[in-house]
């Protein structure tokens, strides 16, 4: 039984897309899919594109002449605020060799299932129309070329050699110019708890956030990213198999239930996570009650206040407090 770790930093260990590869084709998205002719740069209004569970199909299709490069993102998630520009301005310096598609994981669960993105941010490729894992974890942008350098080899290997000519604007910087001016450097506290999370020393990172919320209650990132590394911790060290069996024994142990949430969030299915919670909770007494509140309220930090999915549950939490 597997481990439930970040997806592996390296070029190995492809994750299974055959369900989206074999939905049928659809319009191409922006021009993401526009044909052209073998040799040919293929003419695109940008190298960066949205991607989602309903135009994913159109990127694949794409993969099979340039390498797709796919930023797995997540609002939630501070250091995806620092990977983001780096990928933009790395692929904009590839001048055209690859392309890179963002993706909102909490928004697009089945592309999150997809890649396995056990972790955010996390950067994942299509070469082919097949998926390659590269790397977990806002990565200095030195590493972040030599991965993409890379990933180039592995896809000359395999005859994806193509290139893309922009049509206009190049998204958000022109070829060989930087995408936007480097993110702002993340505060003393959030830094020491980001490079604890790198190295898996996730009772660091929960010093450092609760540190930083001391320090300024207001600090709304500190507050997510203490909910965040909290989940990693409880995941840590524990079996996709064995949590599913556990809480299919026993549904009527919260514990059990609990961990299946935490998977379920880990994943990208958020609603599920919130029903599971939000149906365990009649049944409990006052003190399982308040481990499930405050459980749901460290998943609303970590999915967004504003996600219209947590206005939901909070008003169904609501209704069953009051």
């Amino acid at each position: 039984m597997s481990q439930i770790p970040p997806p592996p930093t390296n070029l190995r260990g492809a994750v299974d897309l055959s369900s989206l590869v074999n939905r049928p084709a659809t319009p191409a998205a922006g021009g993401a899919g526009a044909p052209a002719d073998a040799g040919e740069a293929l003419a695109l209004p940008s190298l960066f594109f949205e991607g989602t569970d309903a135009n994913f199909n159109d990127f694949i299709d794409l993969s099979m002449r340039v390498p797709v490069v796919v930023d797995l993102a997540a609002a939630w998630a501070e250091p995806s605020a620092q990977l983001s520009p780096v990928l933009e301005r790395v692929v904009a310096q590839l001048a055209g060799r690859v392309v890179l598609v963002k993706v909102d994981v909490g928004a697009n669960p089945q592309l999150a299932q997809a890649f396995q993105a056990q972790s955010v941010p996390a950067a994942a490729a299509l070469v082919g129309g097949r998926p390659v894992q590269l790397f977990a974890g806002a990565l200095p942008e030195e590493q972040i070329r030599d991965v993409l350098d890379q990933l180039l080899q592995l896809a000359a290997q395999n005859g994806v050699t193509g290139t893309v000519a922009v049509d206009g604007e190049a998204g958000p910087a022109a070829e060989g110019e930087q995408a936007e001016a480097a993110p702002e450097p993340l505060p003393p506290h959030h830094a020491e708890a980001y490079e604890a999370i790198e190295r898996g020393d996730y009772a660091t990172a929960i010093q450092e956030y609760k540190t930083a919320i001391a320090q300024d209650p207001r600090d709304a990132m500190a507050v997510a990213g203490l909910a965040q590394v909290s989940l990693l911790a409880r995941l840590a060290g524990k079996t996709l198999d064995a949590i599913r069996s556990a809480a299919a024994a026993d549904p009527a142990d919260p514990s059990a239930q609990l961990d299946v949430a935490d998977l379920d969030l880990s994943g990208g299915h958020v609603e599920d996570a919130f029903d599971r919670l939000l149906t365990l909770f009649p049944t409990l007494d006052a003190a399982g009650k308040e481990t499930v509140r405050t459980r749901l309220l460290d998943y609303f930090e970590i999915v967004g206040v504003e996600d219209p999915r947590v206005a939901k549950a909070r008003a169904r939490l609501t209704s069953l407090l009051y």
